[in-house]
């Protein structure tokens, strides 16, 4: 049996490269989507059924996702690049070890973040852009959540674990399934049981939670080339300071998504108040679906680019990282046209309140503007992390948000007002997608170059 689990993996390294990230992205693309569906729904709920008021203090709660999401990221995606890699060289006894330290860092990190966020949770969220109107809503969601923290750490790391071990269809199967158990249990929490916001967090946590009894199912099955076993769970410096080298990239990303989300948070309460606010996490939801559905075209290349890179067949890595872009491509310039076309049919989802949709539409519009160069700035950072390369990866993380987006954020409201937050949004997407954009030329050439000498040395 472990043969056919090993077959399975060469074959990243031997079936055409368009098939393949077919193969492996449409699974994930699917999941993904549903993701972005999993989080809209909570917010259309929250948003219809307890208020605008409520929606507020849902986007005053995105730092602390982001945050939270940073440090599975760290683990996740590291261990899932590492795995791949390692598996592409054959190594598979090491990749069952850096599955086993990744089971163990998850439930650390997820114990301990907990810990000391519910422990100074009022003040978090009073500096993450809350208000005296909406901290009430974003305390009562965040305890849940918080609560449940460690079971949505091991989901996530599970999933990614999953794609990595060359099964990406039940990586999308146990995500789809997640989402429509939220759905069914959202309304059931908010509106039958009365619990408000609050239902919400159940709904997301309990759906999780069932998830994670599925991929535990998977996991111990001792026929898989991956699976639960004595032995593995010990953490190992080296394993432990490579997963984390290359998770530091997505690390990065989404710490510093967490920062650049309290400036905007605060920046549209101090210039529009608190329906901005809410306005924000709505567009952002919005964005949300085709940045997920991106997310899912690189989660598709990501096993296929490591894998090539660790068995160093450099011409199938350049064509899965060209086909990923167009691909990437396209679907954010479909993004971009939904937001000038149809806006207000998206945020109608959300709330009746009219107030709020004005500001809404008008956000939506802005902060979309520039939508389609950001598909393939976000397949470029993914490629690096897929081959180990972190401080690239990193440079580009932290090259919107941190090198653009923040110094944007502190220039333009002063001058502008609320409209000056929307627009530094579009402006960071351009000069990051450039940068991005001189990189990657500069990395292909040597590519290339590296390409003509295996192939001179008889080894391409």
């Amino acid at each position: 049996m472990k043969e056919d689990k090993n077959k399975k993996t060469i074959e990243l390294g031997t079936k055409p490269v368009g098939g393949l990230l077919l193969q492996y992205a449409l699974p994930a693309i699917i999941a993904m989507t549903a993701s972005s569906l999993y989080n809209m729904v909570d917010s259309i709920f929250i948003g219809q059924g307890v208020g605008p008021l409520a929606i507020s203090g849902l986007a005053v709660t995105f730092p602390f996702m982001n945050l939270s999401a940073a440090f599975g990221a760290a683990v996740g995606v590291g261990a899932s690049s590492y795995i791949s890699v390692k598996l592409g060289q054959k190594d598979y006894e090491k990749a069952q070890h850096v599955f086993g330290n990744t089971v163990t860092l998850n439930v650390i990190i997820g114990v301990v973040f907990s810990v000391v966020s519910l422990l100074f949770l009022d003040p978090i969220l009073l500096f993450f852009g809350a208000s005296q109107q909406t901290l009430p809503y974003a305390r009562e969601y965040m305890l849940v959540i918080l609560f449940g923290n460690v079971i949505t750490h091991m989901y996530f790391g599970m999933n990614a674990v999953l794609r990595a071990a060359s099964k990406p269809r039940e990586a999308m199967y146990i995500t789809i399934f997640t989402v429509v158990v939220n759905t069914f249990l959202d309304p059931l929490f908010i509106y039958t049981f009365r619990l408000g916001i609050s239902g919400a967090a159940y709904a997301t946590i309990l759906a999780q939670l069932l998830a994670f009894l599925w991929q535990l199912r998977l996991f111990v099955d001792r026929r898989e080339l991956l699976h639960l076993k004595r032995g593995i769970y010990r953490l190992d410096r080296r394993i432990v300071q490579n997963i984390i080298a290359i998770g530091m990239s997505p690390f990065s990303m989404n710490a510093c998504a967490c920062l650049v989300v309290i400036f905007i948070n605060n920046n549209l309460l101090r210039y529009g108040g608190d329906l901005a606010v809410g306005a924000y996490g709505i567009a952002n939801r919005v964005a949300f679906i085709f940045v997920m559905i991106n997310m899912g075209v690189n989660q598709g290349m990501q096993p296929i680019a490591g894998y090539n890179y660790g068995a160093q067949k450099l011409d199938r890595l350049m064509r899965v990282l060209k086909i990923s872009m167009i691909a990437a491509t396209c679907v954010t310039t479909v993004g971009f046209l939904v937001a000038m076309l149809c806006p207000s049919l998206c945020v109608r989802l959300f709330t009746t309140d009219p107030h709020l949709a004005s500001v809404s539409v008008d956000a939506l519009r802005i902060m979309m503007s520039a939508m389609p160069i950001v598909g393939y700035q976000m397949v470029i950072t993914n490629f690096f992390q897929s081959i180990g390369m972190a401080k690239i990866s990193i440079l580009l993380s932290l090259s919107r948000q941190l090198l653009m987006l923040l110094p944007l954020l502190l220039i333009l409201p002063p001058m502008f007002g609320v409209t000056g937050v929307w627009m530094s949004m579009p402006l960071s997407d351009t000069l990051s997608a450039l940068l991005a954009g001189v990189m990657m030329m500069k990395y292909m050439k040597r590519f290339k170059r590296q390409h003509k000498e295996l192939i001179t040395n008889g080894q391409g």
